[in-house]
């Protein structure tokens, strides 16, 4: 029958009000429908009532509505719309009018609630008088091997939180845009007129954009409350992901002027800019990343209707959004296409370089279009093309990923008849003129089997020719793909394709970008290690980020046998296997499968006498003290095999030792079997040291802020984890202590036991205690009346050896060296305008810049030569060394470099913050610090101007040695020594 408001009901009497009424909507979902219904009849509040509304679906879901509905009475209502909606708008809205609980839940059909979702909800609701709870949607990767899931913006959701009004979450309305995480009051929604528009796609962020504006009270839970599931390889898309119709996103930019509108009308204008900067890192980048997939005419149309758009968001969002996201959206705004697909393949493959750049008065911008518009348009197009902070500029031609646009494919005539060849042609960007005009060039291709983690099967063919034409580098290759390629079968279903580029011995690796859609190819024959029946033929393709790649496809006459061969036993003990294998690997290649073989099988190999294995920052470096030690026992030409750990890539590692990858096979096995350990940080927590090795730890510096289980993080944790910490640290035989300081902190911290302590000083500090005896000889050599350009010969030699240009004679080098910062994904920021200060010290100064290891700056091009970035440097001992004065804030090298002697700066900006909000520190740096507190860039500035460097020598000399005193008291200039006696002696060569 029809109810009053003209949708079909199947209705159940109801005795007394539930207090929650959850609305179903379904369409054409039959088989999930009776899965979502579950999820809320067994809710472990019962006061829930079920409100089906099925979109008039044309397969059976309303016949499974109104049967759960007879199964369930009183419980479950089901009703129909008379015609299709389209979307998720009229069934919803539908839902609201047939509740009669006192709140409302939303849950689409293929989606599930979580077990006390409704309760949770409910109590938030009840407690704090909100009008809208809202909790943790979880999405669940359905089709994936282990149902992978993924928060919804978690940060929303870590506490309990009561607002009373959106405006002091604004994150809220800008990302938490769903509206099936949420539970509504009944009265509010009807009261407040709120429904979801009908007729236009995402619904759910206007009607999540009306409640939030509406509501008096908001409350927050951490509870997951709703289970987002997900199908990547689902055959229809949903709505949303239809993003190849160009009125999806016409949809969208109208929801989001209404958006603005809604906002604007509540006196909540404020809250769009956060929604205009969401809307230039996330909604326009989702259709941005599909635009080189589309024609010439949804181009068009699709710019026409962004640009409307774009004019209405504030000019400060750019700012605070990543330079790929401002660039794109501003190159869009102007319509310069050119210039922005190269930018979307940016946008797409980060870190890739997809344009020549320019630079310009010191800094580097994206193209040099539009910087020379007049007035502010011009000044707002050199705000937003300005890429200087990406670092290109200072980056050698081996660590660009470079943009190689596919510039020609095409098969030879005969390819449909048994050839196999292809010409290839493409241009490579060349940013800056990186790769120089005499370089020489070679080049290759190389096909390779998409394998994840596995390069198993590769083969290369040469380049004909690569030559440079302006700002890109041409070339072109011939290849036989029915030759080259040899795979194995439907192991080897994809082929993707680089171009490996040969500048002057330096190697960078680009894929090949088809850069406009409707890359066409016939099927080219190919040669399978298995047999033809399975796959003998390739096909070129696009990826999913714009690269050409092959795939393999059946030989067309044996489709059927190859069918029924899969389909049939030979086929499914086939693909059984290659499951197996692929699982097999994975497992094998696990953290926990090593952990299991570094314990239960290398640990039980022999130890090997005289193997140690050395480590530096967690296998980042070739530095400090167990670098000296092991220069030490070189140098004493002692009998060892040494394995030295390495992260990333094994660059500026020694070459006459042992080099392994950290937490490979290699590196698991030279740790169970070594009779040594020597590392400044920590190996793997998890692995426990065997009885008969001996673990040197040098740790990497004395301590100001509170460390281990002085850290207030640390008291918090539970018995069991602290007890799992404690059993790490007691892995350490031997701990090196430089100063009695360190046994108060430090060791104390790490609940060390007094044998365990070494007082010896820091193996990385005999060198600079060298280098102060070598400055006091030439002091004295100078008040003597000999030749003192002992300092300026050691100078240039550090610099050689930093790979930095010789320092001039007149000016001193100022070395910067902070302390690591939390950045988020953001680069570390200095904390003064490097270019003010490159142009007023920069005729008596040359700054070095040396950001903490887990940190990373970039320099404006403008301050080249007056300013110079250290960080590369494995080992900041030379650095500190190189320095004639130190400026840093509350970073341990204050300690080390105290020993040279010479002035320190300290630019404390953010003391409060650090030392109150922080974890705390031992000891007060402004009491104690043996040289100048500055708080700001003026302070700074005027201590440099106003003093020389010998002048801060003298003022706070006693403050230095009393410093040195206290801190590094056991730095004498021998601990790398003393270590190799004490511990290495008997390996001497006889």
């Amino acid at each position: 029958m029809y109810g009053t408001n003209g949708i079909d009901g199947v209705n159940a009497d109801v005795d007394q009000r539930p207090a929650v009424s959850v609305v179903v909507i379904v369409y054409n979902d039959e088989a999930r429908l009776p899965t979502a219904v579950r999820s809320v009849l067994e809710q472990t509040l019962r006061s829930v009532e079920v409100v089906i509304v099925d979109d008039h679906s044309t397969d059976g879901s309303y016949e499974v509505a109104a049967r759960l509905a007879a199964e369930h009475p009183g419980r479950v209502r089901a009703y129909r719309l008379p015609e299709n909606s389209g979307g998720c708008g009229a069934p919803r809205n539908a839902g609201i009018r047939e509740t009669r609980g006192e709140y409302v839940v939303f849950l689409d059909s293929d989606d599930v609630l979580e077990r006390n979702a409704c309760r949770n909800l409910l109590e938030a609701a009840e407690s704090t008088g909100a009008d809208l709870v809202s909790g943790l949607c979880v999405r669940v990767h359905v089709d994936t091997r282990n149902r992978k899931e993924v928060p919804w913006y978690p940060w929303l959701y870590t506490r309990t939180r009561t607002l009373d009004s959106v405006s002091e979450l604004p994150d809220l309305l800008v990302y938490d845009t769903l509206s099936t995480n949420k539970c509504y009051r009944r009265d509010f929604l009807v009261e407040g007129g709120l429904l979801f528009p009908v007729g236009i796609h995402y619904e759910d962020l206007f009607f999540s954009a009306q409640a939030y504006a509406a509501a008096r009270r908001i409350a927050l839970i951490p509870n997951r409350v709703y289970d987002w599931n997900v199908v990547e390889k689902a055959q229809s898309k949903s709505i949303s992901n239809r993003r190849a119709e160009i009125a999806n996103f016409a949809h969208r930019m109208e929801i989001h002027r209404r958006v603005d509108r809604l906002l604007a009308d509540k006196g909540m204008a404020e809250l769009k800019f956060h929604k205009d900067v969401k809307f230039l890192k996330h909604d326009l980048v989702l259709h941005l990343r599909d635009l080189p997939f589309r024609d010439a005419a949804y181009r068009q149309e699709f710019a026409g209707l962004a640009r409307a758009y774009l004019a209405s968001i504030d000019p400060a969002a750019y700012d605070d959004v990543e330079p790929i996201h401002a660039v794109c959206a501003y190159l869009l705004r102007m319509g310069d296409w050119d210039n922005l697909l190269p930018a979307v393949d940016t946008l797409t493959n980060r870190d890739k370089v997809s344009a020549p750049l320019v630079e310009r008065d010191g800094r580097i911008y994206w193209c040099a279009e539009h910087l020379d518009a007049p007035g502010e348009e011009g000044e707002f197009a050199r705000r937003i093309l300005d890429v200087t902070e990406l670092g290109y500029h200072a980056r050698p031609v081996g660590k660009l990923f470079l943009r190689n646009e596919l510039t020609e494919y095409e098969e030879s005539t005969d390819a449909g008849r048994g050839g196999g060849r292809i010409r290839l042609a493409g241009r490579v960007t060349n940013p800056l003129g990186v790769v120089p005009a005499d370089a020489r060039l070679s080049a290759s291709l190389e096909f390779y089997a998409r394998r994840p983690g596995v390069r198993f099967q590769t083969f290369r063919v040469p380049v004909a020719w690569v030559r440079h034409d302006g700002p890109y580098l041409t070339w072109q290759a011939g290849v036989d793909v029915s030759r080259t390629l040899r795979p194995l079968g439907i192991v080897d279903a994809v082929w993707d394709v680089r171009l490996h580029l040969d500048v002057d011995g330096e190697r960078t690796t680009s894929r090949l970008t088809a850069a406009e859609p409707g890359l066409t190819g016939g099927e080219l024959p190919v040669r399978p290690r298995l047999t033809r029946l399975v796959a003998d033929r390739v096909e070129p393709q696009v990826s999913a980020r714009g690269h050409l790649a092959f795939r393999l496809v059946p030989d067309k006459k044996a489709t059927v046998l190859v069918t029924r061969g899969l389909r049939g036993t030979p086929g499914k003990l086939a693909k059984s296997g290659y499951r197996k294998t692929k699982a097999l690997r994975k497992k094998v290649t696990s953290g926990d499968t090593k952990i299991r073989l570094y314990h239960e099988v290398f640990q039980r190999m022999p130890r090997q006498r005289r193997l140690v294995v050395f480590e530096s920052h967690l296998g980042r470096q070739y530095s400090d003290s167990p670098r000296a030690i092991y220069e030490e026992m070189r140098r004493q030409g002692l009998d060892f095999e040494a394995v030295w750990s390495y992260a990333g890539r094994p660059e500026g590692f020694p070459a006459d030792a042992a080099l392994v990858r950290r937490w490979s096979l290699p590196y698991l096995r030279a740790l169970a079997r070594a009779e040594f350990w020597i590392d400044n940080q920590s190996f793997p927590l998890k692995l426990t040291k065997r009885p008969g090795t001996t673990y040197l730890q040098t740790w990497h510096g004395s301590a100001l802020k509170r460390m281990g289980f002085d850290e207030p993080g640390w008291k918090l944790k539970s018995r069991a984890e602290q007890a799992e910490q404690q059993r790490t640290l007691d892995r350490f035989d031997h701990f090196l202590i430089r100063s009695e300081h360190d046994v108060r902190t430090l060791a104390k911290a790490f609940r060390l036991r007094e044998k365990v302590l070494l007082r010896v000083g820091y193996p990385r500090n005999d060198a600079l205690v060298r280098a102060r005896e070598k400055d006091r000889k030439d002091r004295k050599d100078r008040k003597d009346g000999k030749d003192g350009t002992d300092r300026m010969d050691r100078r240039a030699l550090l610099a050689a050896e930093l790979g930095i240009p010789p320092v001039p004679a007149d000016k001193k080098v100022l070395l910067y060296a902070p302390t690591f910062r939390h950045q988020g994904q953001r680069r570390f920021a200095l904390p003064f305008d490097v270019e003010r200060f490159a142009e007023t010290f920069g005729d008596e100064y040359v700054l070095l810049v040396r950001a903490h290891y887990l940190n990373h700056v970039v320099l404006p091009p403008s301050v080249r030569g007056r300013v110079v970035d250290v960080s590369g440097h494995h080992d900041v001992t030379p650095v500190l060394a190189l320095a004639d004065a130190l400026i840093t804030d509350y970073s341990s090298v204050m300690f080390d470099y105290a020993l040279l002697d010479r002035p320190m700066f300290f630019f404390t900006y953010d003391y409060e913050e650090y030392v109150h909000e922080g974890r705390g520190t031992y000891f007060d740096l402004l009491e104690r610090a043996p040289g100048p507190i500055v708080r700001t860039e003026d302070e700074l500035h005027t201590v440099l101007r106003d003093s020389s460097l010998d002048e801060q020598t003298l003022k706070y000399a006693a403050a230095r040695e009393r410093f040195t005193a206290d801190f590094g008291e056991y730095d004498k200039g021998t601990a790398a020594r003393s270590v190799v006696d004490q511990f290495f002696s008997e390996w001497r060569r006889t």
